[in-house]
């Protein structure tokens, strides 16, 4: 058993991806990702990151820092991030100014969630490259150092750019996340001293070994910006209905979702009705599962009981949650359900 105990309801975030339902739009994707921000605003739910994905019909989200400049105005009290920003991709400068601006427009509730990930595949990857004259540029740990030094005006001396002023300047600054789906993520979350998010959606056999290797190895640096205590959360699958056949009826569109991404096909999100169709044709594809599902499907007092259990073993006291549905009156009631059931209070 894990530091948290098993019986304490846990505090729950968000994770939106902004997926595009079949029949509909990506900007209507985005538009029901600020009725969803909204709307777990109201419920009581700690956190609500949105992803960076490129050039994929299935996700409509490529720029979350534009999403989370409307979603704060929109929102009250809960915190908003990205999860993540595709570091690789950007001068760390960049990254500093546009989530000083968020920080300023909505201080005390930025979170940076950071990761090394492409966010999509190597045709964008290379498009979105800084310099594309190296192939093997890879200055990941570097640009982390030299965001959290402009947050926190800790260049060495004698650092060229010990001199610049990241506006709009102002007390504080976003709390910055390491995010990632492997070892190396939780070691370099460790060293920096920084809290650390897996996406066990996304690759659910390390979630363990991650996590617990974080906590183990985490740094109480004395730089500006770490933590004294590490602080880990996994992001989790969960699609909750009033019934077990209602749920497993919702999570057939995430299992084709699931065939189709590992055949290279991004299309939009499946009707749960075309998703049953397809996968009677053709079947499910496997796909590898660890101590954990990818997503917890069912009702609210059986989500609730894995949940639990998966963040006592883990030792965390927050999980996020990211549901896919394809219906958006579905997706929310899935929160409604979930917040219910963990005693969220708005």
């Amino acid at each position: 058993m894990g530091m948290a105990d098993a019986g304490v309801d846990l505090r729950l975030g968000v994770l939106d991806q902004s997926p595009v339902a079949s029949g509909s739009t990506p900007g209507d994707a985005l538009q029901r990702s600020i009725e969803l921000a909204r709307r777990v605003d109201e419920l009581g739910y700690s956190r609500f990151w949105m992803s960076e994905h490129h050039a994929m019909d299935t996700l409509a989200c490529t720029a979350p820092e534009i999403m989370l400049a409307r979603i704060g105005a929109e929102t009250k009290r809960i915190r908003i991030g990205s999860g993540g920003i595709m570091l690789p991709h950007y001068s760390a400068l960049k990254v500093a100014e546009v989530f000083r601006t968020l920080h300023a427009l909505y201080p005390g509730r930025v979170d940076l969630g950071i990761g090394r990930a492409p966010g999509g595949g190597p045709v964008e990857a290379l498009a979105l490259k800084r310099d594309r004259k190296s192939r093997s540029l890879d200055d990941f740990p570097e640009q982390v150092e030299e965001l959290l030094a402009y947050f926190y005006r800790s260049f060495p001396a004698g650092h060229p750019f010990g001199g610049l002023r990241v506006s709009p300047e102002m007390a504080g600054a976003p709390d910055m996340w390491m995010l990632g789906s492997s070892m190396w993520s939780s070691a370099a979350a460790a060293q920096f001293g920084l809290p650390y998010a897996f996406a066990h959606f996304f690759s659910p056999v390390h979630t363990r070994a991650a996590i617990e290797a974080y906590q183990r190895g985490f740094l109480r640096a004395g730089r500006q910006g770490a933590r004294t205590v590490p602080e880990a959360t996994a992001a989790v699958g969960v699609i909750c209905a009033e019934t077990q056949e209602e749920a497993d009826y919702l999570h057939s569109s995430v299992r084709v979702l699931q065939r189709r991404i590992r055949t290279g096909d991004r299309r939009p999100v499946a009707s749960p009705e075309e998703a049953l169709r397809e996968l009677q044709a053709f079947g499910d594809i496997a796909v590898e599962e660890g101590e954990w599902p990818r997503y917890f499907v069912g009702t609210p007092a059986v989500v609730g009981r894995q949940l639990r259990e998966m963040a006592g073993e883990l030792g965390v006291g927050e999980l996020i949650v990211n549901t896919i549905v394809w219906d958006q009156g579905m997706r929310l009631r899935s929160y409604e359900l979930l917040a219910g059931e963990f005693g969220l209070v708005g």
